[in-house]
């Protein structure tokens, strides 16, 4: 217990060491200017709420998808423990095929709100 208020001390130290750092603007008024035209371009604050929302969308159901095969796994196990070996592997790579579609989805849908 005594170990983890030291770790949470010295987290919030370093992180209130940090915000000074981040909050500079190191902008010159040109790539200043050229930001807020780009802020005020019609649609991009609607493009970037997709592109969020979608990400998350992706996100939540790559945690499902994940959540449900584990579950099964869990599942098979429970009802003949003996063939766990055999279902780990596939188990695995499911679950890395599912993660693998929810990055794609998430990279697409950053790309588009970038865009």
């Amino acid at each position: 217990m005594k170990t983890f208020v030291w770790m949470m001390i010295v987290g919030v130290v370093m992180m209130s060491m940090a915000a000074p750092v981040v909050a500079q603007n190191t902008m010159t008024a040109a790539e200043l200017a050229q930001a807020e035209t780009m802020a005020r371009a019609p649609g991009v604050g609607w493009a970037m709420l997709g592109g969020g929302i979608g990400a998350g969308l992706a996100a939540i159901g790559a945690g499902l998808g994940v959540g449900r095969i584990g579950g099964s796994m869990v599942e098979g196990i429970a009802r003949q423990p003996e063939a766990s070996g055999s279902m780990f592997a596939p188990m695995i790579i499911t679950a890395a095929m599912v993660e693998g579609v929810a990055m794609f989805a998430i990279v697409v849908c950053l790309l588009l709100a970038i865009k």
